[in-house]
């Protein structure tokens, strides 16, 4: 089975929600789509470090104040995936 985390396929929402998680150490499935990511602990360093692992999956279109001026996952999600969360 392919690690969501690692793989340089488009992102999904699974695999942005789990990038997600792995840098906030917690369970996918425990993030709400409208938790505010910045208050969970997601930092701007952890935010730069899932824009250049998207960049290398193929989304050029996301930058740092794209996803810090509304830090939920759903939000992300319909940004980097351009699927609905």
């Amino acid at each position: 089975m392919t690690d969501p985390t690692t793989d340089t396929a488009a992102p999904t929402a699974e695999t942005v929600r789990a990038d997600v998680a792995e840098l906030l150490g917690r369970d996918a499935a425990s993030i709400g789509d409208d938790e505010n990511l910045m208050d969970a602990g997601l930092d701007s360093i952890r935010i730069m470090s899932l824009i250049e692992r998207w960049r290398a999956a193929g989304v050029d279109s996301v930058e740092f104040p794209d996803l810090a001026e509304q830090p939920e996952l759903g939000h992300w999600i319909s940004l980097v995936a351009e699927e609905d969360a």
